[in-house]
């Protein structure tokens, strides 16, 4: 069949749904005229290139695997309707739900379905919600200020806890990643970075933009927020064919059966959790104790690579609370690199005290750097071209498989005509993954104990507001890793006010 009488049948499959779209009217209360008017006419039929268009551009180069992937089972209503839950009648439920679509673009109406769902969590995940409440003050501010720019409904918040249970470090088993869980292509296309040292799908306010610029997009292509999110889960591509499939139907509960089956649980999750994030109170869920609030928290654009260890050591700032506060950097290491301003997250307080002693913090973490044994990784961002040496044992399909790329890439990129390869031969390379043939550090929560022997006079140092190790090393000349050994301060541990340092002066 051409292309031309392939065009006209598809127009006239469209002109027949309208049709039936005319007879038969949405059981959740669609208007026929607005169903009529949305797809009869060509101006605004989605036509089947555009489909296909929207098929290949979003399903097969973004979506090869779903975002909420094995995260969204964590949040899975248990498959079990033998429960009663006295605390939740059904008429209650009814009244509330309308008082949330009353005050929402999305189409929140009672169902048996919604209310097995909603039920299923308030019995088996209760316990959880006071953490992820604790999570979302933190988080929250920053996505409704994302949200409010790009005049997008607050209520997507509560996407990011399907996600991701408001985990920054959250990755699926296909390489979902961060609070909105971005596939690599997919963080790619709307400008999240990935390189050896930081992750910027973990960054909170990056990967929120990016969340928001890909909603907006879905928006305008369905012009409602709830196919905005079904697209979210599964593409575009696969909304579009459920609106066919359905009879041209544009309400999500009418297109729900024609729907990946993952997809067809996705919407439910949303607005269950809305649902209990808003009558949290009512049913006895009260949030746990931030760590810390957004208005607490400072930045600091770091001028020289420096460790999470190194922080605490001049700072005193917790490793916990540096890697909460910096979830995009992988390796605990804020990198320097010219043109990308990499920021430091510290509490207020922290912060302060990191600016009094920048010269100090900065000439510390050069002394650990000479002393270094081992080189860092070397930075490189995925994608971005490398050279890499042929080594014994190697060949082309162990190389692909370090780097995440194809054998046929390989070739094409060093105009190979064969797989044979030579030992020193150099290959350029777009890696997509860490280059594992790198050495990477030694985890940096830990540092390796070293006996430093007990001699000369000793005496104690009391630890006073403002004391860090660099600081009494220097007054007692002797050296940081000295009061470490004396004292047993490895790991994390932090000084406190008061504490007594044993010091042995030569």
């Amino acid at each position: 069949m051409s292309c031309r009488l392939m065009k006209f049948g598809v127009i006239a499959l469209l002109i027949s749904y309208s049709v039936v779209a005319q007879q038969e009217k949405d059981t959740l209360g669609v208007d026929e005229k607005e169903v009529v008017e949305t797809f009869v006419t060509y101006e605004d039929a989605i036509e089947e290139a555009e489909i296909a268009k929207i098929d290949s551009l979003w399903i097969e180069n973004l979506y090869r695997a779903s975002l909420s992937d094995s995260l969204f089972e964590n949040l899975k209503p248990i498959e079990d309707d033998r429960f009663v839950n006295e605390d939740l009648p059904t008429d209650t439920l009814k009244y509330r739900l309308e008082r949330l679509n009353e005050k929402t673009p999305f189409h929140i109406e009672y169902n048996i379905e919604l209310e097995r769902i909603i039920k299923s969590y308030l019995k088996y995940r209760k316990k959880y919600y006071p953490q992820m409440m604790a999570r979302a003050e933190y988080y929250f501010p920053f996505f409704e200020e994302q949200l409010a720019q790009y005049e997008i409904p607050l209520e997507i918040k509560y996407l990011a806890i399907v996600e991701s249970a408001l985990k920054p470090r959250a990755k699926s088993r296909v390489g979902a990643t961060g609070l909105w869980q971005f596939m690599y292509q997919t963080g790619k296309m709307f400008d999240l970075k990935v390189s050896s040292y930081v992750d910027e799908r973990q960054d909170p306010v990056k990967s929120t933009k990016a969340a928001c610029k890909y909603l907006e997009q879905l928006y305008h292509s369905f012009n409602d927020w709830d196919l905005a999110l079904a697209a979210y889960n599964s593409g575009p591509g696969n909304v579009s064919k459920a609106i066919r499939r359905s009879g041209n139907r544009t309400n999500y509960w009418n297109i729900r059966p024609f729907l990946p089956k993952e997809t067809a649980d996705y919407l439910p999750a949303f607005y269950a959790t809305m649902y209990i994030f808003e009558y949290a109170k009512e049913h006895q869920i009260y949030t746990e104790q931030p760590r810390i609030h957004k208005f607490e928290v400072d930045s600091i654009q770091v001028k020289q690579l420096l460790t999470f260890q190194q922080i605490n050591d001049m700072v005193g700032t917790d490793i916990e609370m540096l890697e909460f506060l910096n979830p995009s950097y992988k390796l605990n290491i804020v990198p320097y690199v010219k043109g990308r301003n990499y920021k430091l997250a510290l509490p207020l307080k922290d912060a302060l005290a990191f600016v009094d002693n920048e010269d100090k913090v900065y000439e510390y973490a050069t002394l650990q750097a000479n002393e270094r044994e081992k080189p860092l990784p070397q930075y490189f961002e995925m994608s971005q071209r490398i050279s890499y040496r042929v080594k014994s044992g190697d060949y082309l399909g162990l190389i692909a498989d370090r780097h995440g790329v194809y054998v046929r890439d390989l070739k094409k990129w060093n105009n190979l005509k064969s797989t044979n390869l030579k030992v020193g031969q150099r290959l350029t390379i777009y890696p997509k993954r860490l280059n594992y043939t790198v050495a990477k550090p030694q985890p940096v929560k830990k540092l390796t104990k070293v006996e430093v022997p007990k001699k000369g006079t000793k005496t104690y140092h009391t630890v006073v507001n403002g004391d860090n190790l660099w600081d009494i090393s220097k007054k007692y000349n002797v050296t940081v890793t000295a009061v470490r050994s004396w004292n047993n301060l490895w790991g994390s541990n932090n000084l406190k006010l008061g504490n007594q340092l044993v010091i042995y002066k030569m």
